[in-house]
């Protein structure tokens, strides 16, 4: 696919690529190493979420939130 046909996609269609790709990548995550960075950020997020700094919601929930902005 080209950048061209990827520019003809709707917003909607787009999203579904994305977590299809996202999908495919989380399969091989285990041959995937992370680099040291992401475990750091990692451990700020977790002491923001614990001192109460910050919030998260689950996936499903962020996913509906984000259809809705672009439907």
């Amino acid at each position: 696919m080209t950048v061209v046909e990827l520019q003809n996609l709707s917003t909607e269609e787009k999203l579904q690529m994305m977590e299809s790709l996202w999908d495919s990548l989380c399969a091989k995550a285990p041959s995937v190493d992370s680099p040291e960075w992401h475990g750091d950020l990692l451990a700020e997020r977790e002491q923001a979420i614990r001192d109460g700094s910050d919030s998260f919601e689950d996936w499903e929930t962020a996913k509906a939130a984000l259809r809705n902005q672009v439907q």
